[in-house]
């Protein structure tokens, strides 16, 4: 890029906060009581992301008498649920693609379940009054590429092949940028009900909310350290005191497990995003008025997902997913001046016409992946323990199915989300380091080289496909 856009570009970064713009809220509630000396309860939820919420929610749904105990090693929604892209996918495979290749013969079932997985999310946001701008306007898949075209060419005809095509509309040229104008974009796939936005933080907050009004105890700053079990049950120790539970459900997704012969089946990734400040009329007709408010993402390996907010500022994340040796994790980590200047550069790039846009808030953070893109689960301890983990930046909307398949597993019953074999089959595990760290960075080149030349994977890309072992944001 030239030197006055980069100055450009480094401008529009100069008065951004290093904070996710969804958790910079006066709206944000107060953090419940630390858990101090010895609990007891039918139910421990380790986590107060999206996956713990919902798994203490329904648990409260299924059986109101159940008594429920949720802990939090900070503040509920703080890490990956309170700065995603408030994308919430139908999804429970990472993409149609990504189910067709792993569980081909499970595909139309997953959709099946997704879809209806993502109308009770819609359900619970009204049955539970969450106001978190929840909008089913879908997702568009750009192209930005001549041979990406094909791709989404090739998607939409395999989804009609499978009768999944209903609410698939393909866009030319033309009809995208009538959509979300960009000189950038030759066309795209649109998937009009399988992807609702959101406000992320305001959902986590209100699911804490809704756990809180059923009668779930919940306990913030409060950190699980050890697991223990034996035949009456099982033990949680913290840093102030212990929870005895019968039964516990782990929903710490990106930070080690309690179980720990799980840590080696994740990474943790970090994804970084920028808001801008609100468009002005003049702005948002300069891209073609965002009609219909779906979100966007690009089909890049290295992909940009991006969407409107409902004042109007533009939410760009997404490229760069980074992985540090060892697997390390610090709040250091989550400011990343070159890989914001990097995105200022493409956002300009797609829409030369919002010059002069600033941006308010520049922020990233962890997100855990695995090494199938999507979720897996199973039980510890006897079955007295479930786990979930793996969702790969599409946990928004997974995280309620996961929830169910945790509480299926500990309450012992066979369902049809059990006997998936998805559910029933684990995604090999990453290598030790440094051959973890080695991997994954010729994995990202490789798919890098593979976007500037035409979709064209070289041969470590072939056979990282063979085996089933990838990398993705």
């Amino acid at each position: 890029m030239a030197p006055v856009a980069m100055r450009s570009a480094a401008q529009s970064l100069s008065g951004a906060k290093p904070l996710s713009y969804w958790l910079d809220d006066p709206a944000r509630p107060a953090p419940e009581p630390s858990l101090t000396g010895d609990e007891r309860c039918d139910l421990l939820v380790v986590g107060g992301g999206y996956s713990g919420l919902w798994t203490a929610l329904i648990a409260k749904e299924r059986d109101p008498q159940r008594d429920v105990v949720l802990i939090e090693a900070g503040e509920v929604g703080w890490a990956a649920s309170g700065r995603n892209g408030g994308f919430c996918a139908a999804s429970l495979t990472h993409g149609l693609g990504n189910g067709i290749a792993r569980w081909p013969d499970e595909i139309k079932k997953l959709e099946e379940l997704g879809t209806r997985n993502l109308d009770a999310i819609e359900e619970a946001v009204a049955k539970y009054g969450i106001d978190c701008d929840f909008e089913r306007s879908g997702e568009i898949d750009v192209a930005t590429e001549p041979h990406q075209l094909e791709d989404l060419q090739e998607m939409y005809e395999e989804a009609e092949k499978l009768g999944l095509a209903e609410h698939m509309e393909l866009l030319d040229a033309e009809a995208v940028r009538a959509e979300v104008d960009s000189p950038t974009f030759l066309g795209g796939l649109w998937d009009k009900r399988g992807v609702a936005m959101l406000n992320p933080a305001a959902l986590a907050w209100g699911l804490k909310r809704a756990c809180l009004d059923l009668g779930v105890r919940i306990y913030e700053n409060t950190k699980g350290t050890q697991l223990a079990s034996d035949d009456n049950g099982t033990a949680v120790r913290t840093s102030y005191g212990r929870i005895f539970a019968r039964r516990v459900a782990l929903g710490t997704n990106v930070f080690p497990s309690l179980v720990k012969r799980m840590r080696h089946f994740t990474v943790p990734v970090y994804d970084y995003a920028l808001m801008t400040e609100p468009l002005d009329e003049e702005q948002l007709a300069s891209i073609g008025g965002w009609r219909n408010r779906a979100g966007l993402g690009d089909s890049a390996n290295q992909f940009h997902y991006f969407r409107i907010s409902a004042d109007n500022r533009i939410l760009w994340g997404g490229y760069d997913a980074v992985y540090h040796f060892g697997g390390r994790l610090s709040s250091e980590l989550d400011s990343r001046p070159e890989t914001f200047l990097k995105l200022a550069e493409h956002f300009f790039t797609c829409f030369p016409q919002l010059a002069g846009l600033r941006f308010t808030h520049a922020w990233g953070g962890a997100i855990d992946t695995c090494t199938r893109f999507s979720a897996f689960f199973g039980t510890a301890h006897a079955g007295k323990v479930a786990y979930a983990a793996g969702y790969t930046g599409l946990g928004v909307g997974a995280t309620r199915f996961g929830a169910e398949v945790m509480l299926d597993l500990l309450d012992g019953r066979k369902t049809e989300r059990t006997e998936l074999e998805m559910v029933r089959s684990k995604p090999l595990p990453f290598p030790p380091e440094p051959v973890a760290w080695a991997g994954i960075e010729i994995t990202k080149r490789s798919m890098a080289r593979a976007d500037d030349n035409g979709g064209r994977r070289n041969l470590w890309l072939k056979a990282m496909d063979k085996v089933g072992l990838g990398f993705d944001s």
